[in-house]
């Protein structure tokens, strides 16, 4: 009797080991185009697809949050959040102490570097996890890049789900300038209308400049779009010290600097050149659009025409009423509906 006791107890603390063997939740630096670069894997079962998800900003990481915006899918999916080149810990590894416009000004972040940087990452998931695709999600910022890496490199993954796509950054900055101009006019919002006049339509010479409009526009579209949830961007304990917190803090504003462009400071737009009419109407794998009703930025005037035109294996556009650029919950739940119904085989 002790003896079959034994065996039962030992059979199920192997049982729970092979459980536990195969969750995975790793945070580390790899090495990813000659820096070291930070990603954070997560997922119940290794065996799983992988998720790859593009932050916005480009200074927006996600992976110093809590897990609740991806939480859920972690029984299905192994979710990767990645920092990119000059963003959140990769920035902080590899920026020096005084950081100065000399810094800003001999480390330009590129389109290219980044995009071959985003490919590299999905090479080491696939190796470290033996499996042939992932699932790329690309979210405003985020889909450029994401555009670029599926572009590049397409056999790499199973689909691209864009959010909040951008076609052509300053086409899209102009559009959102006078789409909210016309909003203030027709609330008489005198205002927020003197701002606008001041700024004047884009471009702009100053990325303090885009900043300012920046907020005029996210002002509106919270107006009209379901928040997320508060626990969402709580900061996991982890992060939650000075030292992180500086390097989310200055990696934003390098980001920033790097997209938008400051001629004052003679940093050039690393998006001034993205057109994806012109560049990026052929995907060589699926593509599904979720488009915010209320986003202005990246408003569907601009984006549901350059659907139209995307010649693709397979290709979606879906409005989501209740959203605005930002997640929320029905943009996640969207995503989740979406990834489920491509049921991949690894």
């Amino acid at each position: 009797m002790h003896l079959k006791s034994t065996f039962f107890i030992l059979l199920i603390c192997i049982t729970h080991a092979t459980i536990a063997q195969k969750k995975i939740a790793e945070e580390k630096f790899i090495t990813i185009g000659g820096i070291e670069q930070w990603v954070t894997i997560k997922g119940d079962d290794v065996n799983n697809p992988i998720v790859l998800i593009i932050h916005g900003g480009p200074g927006s990481t996600m992976s110093h949050f809590k897990d609740d915006v991806y939480e859920d899918w972690k029984k299905e999916f192994t979710i990767v959040h990645w920092d990119q080149r000059g963003a959140g810990k990769t920035f902080g590894k590899n920026c020096p102490k005084d950081i100065n416009n000399e810094f800003y000004l001999n480390n330009p972040l590129t389109i290219n570097e980044m995009t071959n940087d985003g490919i590299l990452v999905t090479q080491y998931l696939l190796k470290q996890l033996n499996k042939k695709k992932v699932i790329l999600i690309g979210t405003s910022w985020g889909s450029i890049l994401a555009t670029e890496m599926a572009q590049k490199n397409p056999d790499l993954y199973h689909a691209y789900i864009s959010h909040a796509q951008f076609i052509n950054f300053s086409s899209n900055i102009e559009n959102a300038y006078f789409g909210v101009k016309k909003m203030a006019e027709l609330n008489d919002e005198k205002t927020i209308l003197d701002k606008l006049n001041n700024l004047g339509a884009p471009p702009y010479k100053k990325a303090k400049t885009y900043g300012q409009l920046l907020r005029v526009i996210k002002q509106y579209e919270r107006e009209n779009a379901t928040p997320a949830p508060s626990s969402w961007y709580k900061v996991a304990a982890a992060y939650e010290n000075n030292e992180d917190s500086r390097d989310r803090y200055n990696g934003d504003d390098y980001s920033f600097l790097n997209l938008v462009g400051d001629d004052e400071m003679g940093i050039k737009s690393m998006v001034s050149n993205i057109n994806f009419e012109h560049t990026a109407v052929v995907f060589r794998l699926p593509i599904i659009m979720i488009q915010g009703k209320y986003d202005i930025l990246c408003s569907a005037d601009l984006n549901k025409p350059y659907f139209e035109k995307i010649r693709a294996p397979r290709k979606e556009y879906f409005t989501v009423s209740n959203a605005a650029h930002g997640y929320n919950q029905a943009i996640i739940d969207k995503q989740y509906e979406i990834a489920k119904a491509l049921k991949v085989q690894n």
